[in-house]
């Protein structure tokens, strides 16, 4: 009994390392940075409120290689996370990886000028609004010592946030609110926020079991 506990402590205490923390702590910065430089740089009066992030990369967007770019980064930030994730389970690593290549490939697949239609960009999106409101259930864990974060109430209180928060994207996007810019933009700084508590929590769990 005594070999188990020891060896659980030994699993609980493992960190996430620095780039890791790195990786985590400046994905929302980039996301908000990236679509403000972004929206600043527009020809014409982009509203934040009302137009999708999506737009500054698409057809017909003056810089598109900010946005673009930015997106680029992001997902690269989820990659590098999930890599660094270690006392997470597996599943939700991978899934989170995932969700960062299905960023990459939303990158990639610019959204259509006005009045057109990517299917490529709205395929791409979908799936990747659908990891990252998924990864957390299959990251978190229970047990003596799990840090808050990969615990399974407030996994699923994440979850749930994300879900309400994606529900409300895509009713705007549906019906055509004018509200899609907004709901949108709060969903993708909840999304990228959860990573960066996780590993928060992480750390800070560390540092009170090795007290």
């Amino acid at each position: 009994m005594r070999h188990d506990m020891k060896a659980l402590t030994v699993v609980q205490v493992r960190g996430v390392p620095w780039w890791g923390v790195l990786s985590a702590a400046v994905t929302p910065v980039v996301l908000i940075g990236g679509w403000t430089v972004a929206a600043q740089l527009q020809s014409q009066p982009f509203d934040p409120v009302r137009q999708s992030v999506s737009t500054l990369a698409g057809e017909g967007a003056s810089d598109t290689w900010v946005m673009t770019l930015t997106f680029i980064v992001v997902a690269i930030c989820y990659f590098t996370t999930a890599v660094a994730l270690r006392p997470a389970a597996r599943a939700g690593r991978v899934i989170l990886i995932a969700a960062a290549l299905a960023g990459i490939l939303v990158a990639v697949s610019p959204v259509a000028a006005p009045g057109g239609f990517s299917l490529s960009h709205a395929l791409w999106s979908a799936v990747g609004f659908a990891l990252l409101a998924a990864w957390p259930l299959g990251a978190c864990r229970a047990g003596y010592g799990i840090p808050w974060g990969l615990r399974p109430t407030p996994s699923y209180a994440a979850v749930a946030v994300i879900a309400v928060l994606t529900a409300w994207f895509l009713v705007e996007l549906v019906a055509g609110g004018g509200q899609l810019g907004l709901a949108e933009r709060v969903l993708g700084v909840a999304q990228a926020t959860w990573p960066f508590l996780v590993v928060a929590s992480c750390q800070l769990n560390r540092s009170r079991l090795s007290i």
